[in-house]
């Protein structure tokens, strides 16, 4: 999928808002990427994902499973494994920690990889990189429908992205919207219960 189309599907879902907004990494940003708008018709998902799956297999890699940061990304390794025909999973957050819950594994060896909706920072997935390779397993790659550093994020592998843009984001502190008085939004989901 070009950029073009993307923008156009984002624009068109309402997945692409304008305002100010509070990041989960703790940035503010004046656009937020809510791709659960997207994502909620079968056919953008299936096309997304189908990127990311041509991009790790055109070396005819061999995947064991796929997994995800909970929430967003839930239904990207959902459609990712689908495609591979691989098993998907989730990590999601306790007490502050990702981890495995709902009798999710990762075997020693199992070649696994990593998806998201959007990435700004990268924290999220490199916490998930962190507990596949503490189970044994090895990550061969991250994709995402959204990399919002425009390819700055350094994950120490592989990343493909569907759609890449260099996302504007502020320090709280030095955030022009903060001075103007405009009203912070926060609609990730880093801190649900």
């Amino acid at each position: 999928m070009n950029k073009k189309e993307a923008e156009r599907i984002f624009e068109a879902t309402g997945a692409l808002q304008k305002g100010h907004f509070l990041l989960s990494s703790g940035l503010h940003s004046s656009t937020y990427f809510q791709c659960a708008l997207v994502l909620q018709y079968p056919e953008y998902l299936e096309a997304f994902c189908r990127d990311i799956v041509e991009f790790f297999t055109e070396e005819e890699e061999e995947y064991d499973v796929v997994i995800a940061p909970a929430v967003g990304g839930i239904v990207v390794a959902y459609e990712v494994g689908r495609q591979l025909g691989v098993r998907s999973i989730f990590a999601e957050r306790e007490n502050g920690k990702m981890t495995l819950r709902r009798g999710f594994q990762i075997s020693p060896g199992e070649n696994v990889l990593v998806v998201e909706d959007v990435i700004t920072t990268g924290e999220s997935v490199k916490e998930v990189i962190q507990l596949v390779e503490e189970r044994g397993g090895f990550v061969a790659g991250v994709g995402a429908v959204v990399d919002r550093s425009g390819g700055k994020v350094n994950l120490g592998v592989p990343l493909f992205a569907t759609y890449s843009t260099r996302a504007v984001t502020y320090k709280p502190e030095k955030c022009p919207l903060c001075m103007e008085n405009i009203p912070l939004v926060k609609p990730g989901s880093r801190g649900l219960q």
